[in-house]
């Protein structure tokens, strides 16, 4: 954890940074899980990624650990009864979640979190945190927005994974999915890679020379 230190290289004792859980939104297409990576690539030290749960194939050279969880789908519905998440959604046909573990165990040890979240599952965290004071003091969110339609699409179309009936789809949803900025501490309206990456990287280095933490927002 970083600590400040005075001109005479003394450290503040009474200091220490509280480890954060940035939850990042944005529809499919607004470059979230870029962004992440980047932010993860920067922070090697200290920001690690929780690396999501899903029922949906491996897509190009996806690896099972290291992108996400694969799981079967009867998998995932008996660790969901058994209480091991945090969050879960069905997103696009694919169930998706976070597993408590994974979360709580890197917090303790002084982490940052990243997680990559659709709004269902942002909201889930949202309100686990109002009743969860590790939870509460250490999530941060925030919403990345499409500059616009048009530019969405264009994104969507240049990874080349979609269908024309899933790209409609995927679509309607962002528009719905947008809706719900006013719900995160931040929201980014995306520019280029590199404008998005400087911004966030901003937020996250504020966050963490907070003094004070208001959960007025969760």
């Amino acid at each position: 954890m970083s600590t400040p230190v005075s001109s005479t290289g003394e450290v503040a004792p009474a200091f220490q940074s509280r480890p954060l859980l940035l939850l990042v939104s944005g529809p499919a297409g607004s470059g979230k899980t870029t962004l992440c990576a980047r932010l993860t690539d920067a922070f090697p030290a200290q920001i690690r990624r929780v690396i999501t749960c899903t029922t949906r194939p491996p897509r190009g050279a996806e690896r099972d650990g290291e992108d996400y969880h694969f799981f079967s789908r009867s998998e995932f519905e008996a660790r969901v009864t058994a209480g091991e998440f945090l969050e879960n959604a069905l997103v696009h046909g694919n169930l998706y979640g976070t597993r408590k573990a994974d979360v709580y165990s890197l917090l303790a040890g002084g982490f940052d979190l990243l997680l990559n979240l659709d709004v269902q599952g942002a909201g889930t965290v949202r309100e686990t945190a109002r009743d969860d004071a590790t939870l509460r003091r250490s999530l941060v969110s925030l919403f990345l927005m499409p500059p616009g339609r048009a530019e969405l699409e264009a994104r969507l179309a240049g990874r080349g994974t979609e269908t024309a009936v899933e790209m409609a789809r995927r679509l309607r949803t962002a528009e719905e999915e947008m809706l719900h900025w006013p719900n995160y501490d931040y929201c980014l309206i995306s520019g280029g890679r590199e404008e998005d990456f400087e911004r966030a990287k901003a937020v996250y280095l504020a966050e963490k020379m907070r003094v004070r933490h208001s959960a007025s927002s969760i």
